[in-house]
């Protein structure tokens, strides 16, 4: 089965948009490969420990998606030139670099994965 490789996939990613939120944390995805969509997302990972598809969600146009109702009647859609927010709920990540991996089970293409670093800002001490 044709694969998609990890560093192409990596250009989905938004450097720099990883981030804690109030709730958790969160980063981007803006999709410059082509339109396309999945049926099932596999469980995200941080630096190896996996975090659960319950408290995975994403931004649908302003729709809050959980990891766990995607199916291959209701898909992840990836629509070309678009970002599309990806968030955990639960703890905040530690201030430094994270290693982040995600996959997605796609029609054709089977499960695809990729991984990237970047690096979490420390909380405002003033705030």
């Amino acid at each position: 089965m044709p694969g998609v490789p990890a560093f192409i996939l990596r250009r989905l990613y938004v450097k720099g948009s990883l981030h804690n939120r109030d709730d958790g944390w969160g980063f981007k995805l803006k999709n410059t490969l082509g339109s396309g969509y999945a049926k099932g997302l596999i469980p995200v990972t941080v630096d190896g420990t996996e975090i659960a598809l319950d408290h995975s969600f994403f931004d649908n146009e302003g729709a809050e998606t959980s990891f766990t109702a995607v199916t291959d009647e209701n898909t992840f859609s990836l629509k070309l030139n678009r970002d599309i927010l990806l968030y955990f709920r639960g703890d905040q990540l530690e201030a430094g670099e994270r290693k982040i991996g995600l996959g997605f089970i796609v029609p054709g293409l089977g499960t695809l994965k990729f991984d990237f670093n970047d690096e979490v800002e420390p909380a405002d001490a003033s705030a």
